[in-house]
C-alpha cells in the first residue's frame, strides 16, 4: 500500500500571499478605527479648549496678454451689432436715375435715430449695396458669410399694435 503525501492548501504559495495580503489588510483597517477615534477625542478636547481656525486655500490665475486679446472680452462690440434689419424702418428714398447719388433715410426703431445712407455706407454689420426707387438692399455680413437682404419703403418686420 503505498502512502501518499496530503497535500495541504496552505502550502501553496498563492495561498500564503493572500493570507498575508488580507492579514495586513485588516491589520491596517483596525489601526484605522483606532486612529480614528483617537482624533474625535483629541478633537473634541481641542473644541473645548479652543477655537479652531479655518484656512481656504486659493488658486490665483493671472492672464499675461503679451500683445495677445483678452480671451474673456467679446469679439463682437455692441456698436458693430446695432442695428439690426428688424430695428430699421425705410421712410423716404431720394432717387437718382443714374444711380450715382441716391440716398435713402432709415429709422432705428428702438432708438428713434435717423441714418442717411447712399451706395457703400456701412451700418454696423450691414453695408447698403443698392438703393433703387422704393427698396435699398443691404449686404449682411455675419459669421464670415454674406447675404443680401432687402428694406421696402413702410415695409417693417416689427409688428406694431395701433
Amino acid at each position: 500500500m503505498t502512502t501518499r503525501k496530503r497535500s495541504s492548501v496552505m502550502s501553496h504559495p498563492l495561498a500564503i500571499a493572500a493570507t498575508l495580503v488580507m492579514a495586513f489588510a485588516l491589520l491596517l483597517l483596525v489601526k484605522g478605527d483606532a486612529h480614528a477615534q483617537a482624533d474625535q477625542h483629541t478633537g473634541a478636547a481641542a473644541d473645548q479648549d479652543s477655537a479652531t481656525t479655518v484656512t481656504f486655500n486659493r488658486e490665483v490665475f493671472q492672464y499675461n496678454a503679451d500683445g495677445r486679446r483678452d480671451p474673456f472680452v467679446s469679439l463682437v462690440k455692441s456698436s458693430e451689432i446695432r442695428p439690426t434689419l428688424s430695428d430699421l424702418r425705410l421712410t423716404t428714398i431720394a432717387f437718382d436715375p443714374l444711380g450715382q447719388n441716391s440716398v435713402a433715410v432709415l429709422r432705428d426703431l428702438g432708438t428713434k435715430e435717423q441714418y442717411r445712407v447712399k451706395v457703400g455706407t456701412a451700418l454696423g454689420r450691414m453695408r447698403v449695396v443698392r438703393i433703387d426707387q422704393k427698396v435699398v438692399t443691404f449686404a449682411l455680413e455675419e459669421f464670415g458669410f454674406s447675404r443680401q437682404e432687402t428694406l421696402a419703403i413702410g415695409d417693417t418686420t416689427i409688428k406694431r399694435t395701433p
